[in-house]
């Protein structure tokens, strides 16, 4: 049933991997699908190499969707392709997983034909200006003791400057891939740097190992600025990451002081770069990463609330799309 406040059915489009390999209970963009064809909507995919850059605009082979939470591969049909202008969608959603690669920079170079004429979440520029680890070190209030060099040796004086181990992180990371520990007494020390920084050519991040991590890595989701809510996601005994994707287990939580002024220091300027679904890693009330290329965690962040916390993605899409749309008629 369409919710009554739902007067104008849009076209939303999705940019995505495929949507064959969905995780139908997990995964955050099915749940935005399932939502805004709940409202009534129109749902496109797009795959990574399907947009067209032609004639001062970008166009998409897309796919008009249909998608049910069963399972695959039962999960979704969809229409024969046709080309459509971007342009002329009510939004778009950049959904394809990180890292931020060269084709992920090239869709969002392409969608810079239609900024401004259509919602894209996230905005294709602030996206370019926010690498998932960089950003964090605009709000050095709210972050842990951090250095970003390709040098062995700024490591090891930042280690010896924290006197204890930090974490290393390669910038064009995901999902913990290349994250490590590292300590000036593990004989290991000099071969993980130099895989990390491919001997001294490639920056590295650093960071002070927080031991609150075997408590949690905190993820709190954001809309716009605002809180959608939190959840937790628990390292197991074996592991340092606490990563859905390596094993991380997720559990219920709630937002603390520590969070909501990591909230206040950040919003402002997510908001201002166009960055409007956000999540932030918290661990030990410090903010370690601000992921913005996929941010994921809404189905456990429903279940754990029963707050529908897609419902509210859509509802503001919508509101958002309108009033684009209505100042560039």
């Amino acid at each position: 049933m369409v919710p009554p406040e739902v007067y104008n059915p849009m076209r939303f489009a999705f940019l995505m991997d495929p949507i064959e390999r969905v995780l139908v209970d997990k995964d955050t963009t099915f749940a935005l699908m399932l939502e805004a064809q709940r409202r009534g909507h129109e749902v496109y995919t797009i795959g990574p190499a399907d947009l067209i850059g032609a004639r001062g605009t970008v166009y998409g082979t897309m796919w008009r969707t249909r998608v049910r939470a069963v399972a695959p591969p039962g999960h979704f049909e969809r229409d024969a392709p046709e080309v459509l202008d971007v342009g002329a969608l009510d939004a778009v959603f950049i959904r394809t997983d990180p890292p931020f690669d060269v084709q992920y920079l090239y869709n969002t170079l392409l969608l810079e034909q239609v900024r401004g004429r259509v919602l894209i979440v996230n905005d294709p520029r602030g996206i370019r200006d926010a690498n998932e680890k960089l950003y964090a070190m605009h709000f050095p209030a709210v972050t842990p003791r951090t250095i970003v060099s390709a040098k062995e040796a700024d490591i090891r004086a930042f280690l010896e400057e924290l006197g204890g181990p930090g974490v290393m992180k390669p910038l064009d990371g995901a999902g913990g891939r290349g994250i490590m520990v590292v300590d000036l007494a593990d004989k290991n020390f000099r071969s993980i740097v130099e895989t990390l920084t491919m001997e001294g050519k490639r920056f590295a991040m650093v960071q002070e190992f927080l031991p609150a991590v075997r408590e949690g890595d905190k993820r709190v989701l954001l809309l716009d600025g605002e809180p959608l809510g939190a959840i937790l996601r628990v390292p197991r005994e074996d592991e340092s990451r606490s990563n859905i994707h390596v094993g991380g287990r997720v559990e219920p939580c709630e937002l603390d002081e520590h969070d909501r002024a990591i909230i206040a220091a950040v919003s402002e300027r997510l908001r201002r770069d166009g960055l409007y679904f956000v999540g932030l890693d918290v661990i030990g009330g410090r903010l370690t990463e601000v992921n913005v290329t996929s941010p994921t965690g809404i189905q456990e962040l429903s279940r754990f609330t029963g707050s529908e916390p897609e419902a509210r993605v859509i509802a503001w899409a919508e509101a958002r799309a309108r009033k684009i749309k209505s100042a560039t008629e």
